[in-house]
């Protein structure tokens, strides 16, 4: 027998799962009261002034058919709208 410690079991993966073998970068949070930089805060205008043309909120559906008319009628609308501020 000997006097060692036991291994450390691996921690637990889910086998859908794939292990993480590194971290590439961190995110480092701005001490408090510093105010965003210019391209920040250009980046969270641009973000909140996005507009997409399907309406929020949870839909209920008889069909998947009825779902898809919803879907393309929206899609077709964002898209005829797009067109229309380019032209």
């Amino acid at each position: 027998m000997s006097d060692s410690p036991p291994k450390a079991a691996a921690p637990y993966v889910p086998p859908d799962q794939q292990p993480i073998q590194r971290i590439v970068g961190k995110r480092v949070t701005p001490p408090p009261g510093t105010m965003p930089s210019p391209e920040a805060r250009a980046a969270m205008t641009a973000n909140a002034r996005y507009v997409t043309r399907a309406p929020k909120g949870v839909f209920f559906y008889k069909s998947h058919e009825e779902m898809i008319q919803d879907r393309e009628r929206w899609t077709i609308d964002a898209v005829v709208a797009r067109h229309s501020q380019r032209v």
